[in-house]
């Protein structure tokens, strides 16, 4: 809690004591006079002599009545002062014993007295934010450790490929030149794909890093699309399939083209790389307010829920495997993410009935 919030706490906390206080000794006030009224009423009704022993002992009450009640009245607010004094300090143990059940991690809120119910609510507030913290430290530290795992087998795999292919080069002297050159395609391939893995890795980690800055200009979003399609001809013949282009024609927005053209790249790569062959990819625009949404949908297995939530995630792949021709480090959708939100977008995934679909909202103003 900021010194502010203590003062506010401390205050509403003195207010509520002081007034009980006041509103106890105000009661007790009228009580004592109540009860001396009753008790003069009570004995003007007898008959008393010199010589009664009740007479005597109360004599003394009878002449000086407003010493007796200024008496009693000192010492009842004497007793009270000592009852809301312990209070007090029984409220300062309260927290006491409430702020050691702030470090433990399980989920049991703190219960405080009623007056004490602003500080429960801080130091429950407080405790929640401590185990979110110590959850999210857990699982970047999981990140970390996957982030090594990942980088062992994404990059062990093509380096092995590579070692092996120029130590066949090298021992095998008598090799053909037809052998020799699908050799070196092989490693030149492997050497590619290692080379596009680490630039994975730099750009993930960049963005993870550092706070960017789009360096936005006017695109014709229209065009760029059409080009980026055109290029990725080459692969949808590979993969024996077909990419519809449905978008609003002369659409310009404003945004980062390189960082949005990967974005688009990522997007219609992942769609080519788990579509079924044969299949159609659709991307369509749709204006809605002030944000234009790009579909990207492809035809494809249905990805469960649980793992849908995680598409996003850096090094999260479908094939757990994580076999090389069906992707690459897991990182495109996560760096996608990264570029979209940097525009003050939203990217999201759909899947079901064998189709997937990401939608990109990015805003017109942007």
């Amino acid at each position: 809690m900021n010194k502010k919030s203590n003062n506010v706490v401390r205050v509403g906390l003195f207010r509520r004591i002081l007034g009980r206080f006041f509103i106890t000794i105000s009661i007790f006030s009228i009580g004592l006079i109540t009860f001396y009224i009753a008790f003069r009423y009570i004995i003007n009704q007898f008959i008393w002599y010199p010589t009664d022993f009740v007479y005597v002992l109360l004599r003394p009450i009878g002449q000086n009545p407003l010493l007796f009640i200024a008496l009693i009245w000192i010492g009842g607010v004497f007793f009270i002062f000592l009852y809301y004094w312990w209070k007090t300090l029984s409220y300062v143990d309260n927290i006491v014993e409430a702020s050691k059940k702030l470090a433990s991690d399980n989920n049991e809120s703190i219960h405080l007295p009623l007056e004490l119910k602003q500080v429960e609510d801080r130091m429950n507030s407080m405790k929640e934010e401590s185990i979110r913290n110590a959850r999210l430290a857990k699982e970047a530290e999981q990140r970390k450790n996957d982030l090594l795992v990942y980088l062992a087998h994404d990059l062990k795999t093509p380096l092995t490929s590579v070692i092996g292919y120029i130590t066949l080069l090298r021992d095998e002297q008598q090799i053909s030149q037809e052998l020799r050159e699908k050799y070196l395609s092989i490693t030149l391939d492997k050497a590619e794909r290692l080379e596009d893995l680490i630039n994975e890795f730099f750009e993930i980690t960049r963005f993870n890093l550092t706070e960017l800055s789009p360096e936005k200009s006017s695109i014709h979003l229209t065009r760029m699309l059409e080009q980026i399609t055109f290029e990725f001809h080459p692969l949808f013949v590979e993969k024996n399939v077909t990419c519809q282009l449905d978008i609003e024609p002369n659409l310009e927005i404003s945004c980062d083209v390189n960082k949005m053209q990967r974005v688009f790249d990522n997007l219609i790569r992942n769609a080519v790389n788990y579509s079924y062959e044969n299949g159609t990819i659709f991307i369509r625009s749709k204006r809605e307010k002030d944000f234009l949404h790009l579909h990207f949908i492809n035809s494809g297995r249905t990805i469960p829920k649980d793992k849908l939530e995680r598409i996003f995630e850096q090094f999260y792949r479908l094939d757990t495997s994580r076999a090389t021709h069906t992707g690459g480090a897991g990182l495109g959708l996560a760096i996608a993410k990264e570029i979209v939100e940097l525009h003050g977008g939203t990217i999201t995934a759909y899947s079901e009935d064998e189709k997937v679909e990401f939608i990109v909202a990015l805003p017109f103003t942007s």
